[in-house]
């Protein structure tokens, strides 16, 4: 299935869904530093466009993808935000919807961060694909049931042409993990450490954690432990000169890019980059449950067939 990525930023969905099999055939970001990483990374195009702008659409659909999956930026929704709507970025959910709308691909995935869902645009967005004539499947997904190691809910919707409403969640809810993957569960002792430092919103959260757990939600931001950090309740250890915060690379495979994708820019931007990222395995995740679905449905419509040959 050919797919085109909106809002891919440096590529992680665009990678999780090239491992399950899809050829993704281009990319639209409209942020330089992310587009030079997606570049030394991926054979196909990516365009430097701004997808409010009507000649986008042009491009997109001339590449008549069966799919197309994306990303539209966050932070007017996010908790490390200003979770106001009116600030411009939200807008950018409506032109995918839009897009969507316009281009009609068989097949799309949004994804965004789970306050989305309490937002005006997402209602508005969601009667877009349903006049368009979507079914849609929505969930809240955490990372780490999902192959990472990493506490990252976020959300999902899946949409496809004339099915119904829910049609993947079961596959959603199936194929999710007992537990929780943890940074050991994937990384093993690689980092040479037991603990590190990830910078809280606010001192009333620690900031210590062990590899023994799945790491907190990667951020655009990587502080080291300030002078006067105290040791939080929650911190599992004493503050030590043994805890350092992980580095940007460290980052980069809690998101689970592989230790071969190339990371090129400034520490500011590569941080940046790596925390707006959809997790590689996440976008797999994804993939590899619409892969199952459609694997599924065929067979019902094999069988289908079978019978009615079989009672002509």
């Amino acid at each position: 299935m050919e797919i085109v990525d909106l809002f891919s930023g440096c590529g992680g969905m665009s990678l999780g869904f090239q491992n399950a099999g899809y050829s993704i055939t281009a990319a639209f970001d409209n942020w330089a530093p992310a587009v030079k990483v997606y570049k030394d990374n991926f054979n196909h195009p990516i365009y430097d466009t701004d997808l409010s702008d009507d000649s986008a659409l042009e491009q997109i659909i001339g590449f008549n993808p069966q799919m197309i999956i994306g990303g539209p930026p966050c932070q007017d929704f996010s908790s490390a935000g200003k979770r106001d709507e009116s600030l411009g970025r939200a807008d950018l959910t409506l032109r995918f919807a839009n897009i969507i709308s316009q281009s009609l691909p068989e097949w799309f995935v949004m994804e965004n961060v789970e306050l989305i869902k309490k937002s005006r645009i997402l209602k508005e967005a969601l009667s877009i694909f349903k006049n368009s004539g979507y079914g849609l499947s929505q969930q809240v997904l955490d990372a780490s049931y999902c192959g990472v190691p990493q506490a990252r809910k976020r959300f999902f919707i899946v949409g496809h042409l004339n099915s119904e409403d829910g049609f993947l969640n079961p596959y959603f809810d199936a194929n999710q993990t007992q537990t929780q993957m943890t940074v050991f569960d994937f990384l093993g002792n690689s980092l040479g450490l037991e603990h590190y430092y990830r910078h809280p919103r606010s001192y009333s959260r620690r900031g210590i954690f062990s590899i023994h757990e799945p790491s907190p939600t990667i951020r655009g931001v990587n502080r080291p432990i300030p002078k006067n950090y105290v040791r939080h309740a929650g911190d599992p250890v004493e503050v030590s000169p043994m805890i350092r915060p992980l580095t940007t690379l460290e980052r980069s495979y809690i998101q689970t890019f592989p230790t071969t994708f190339i990371f090129n820019g400034t520490k500011t931007e590569l941080e940046q980059i790596i925390g707006n990222a959809v997790p590689v395995n996440l976008g797999e995740f994804v993939a590899n449950c619409i892969n199952q679905y459609i694997r599924d449905r065929d067979n019902d419509n094999v069988r289908t067939n079978s019978h009615l040959l079989f009672a002509t």
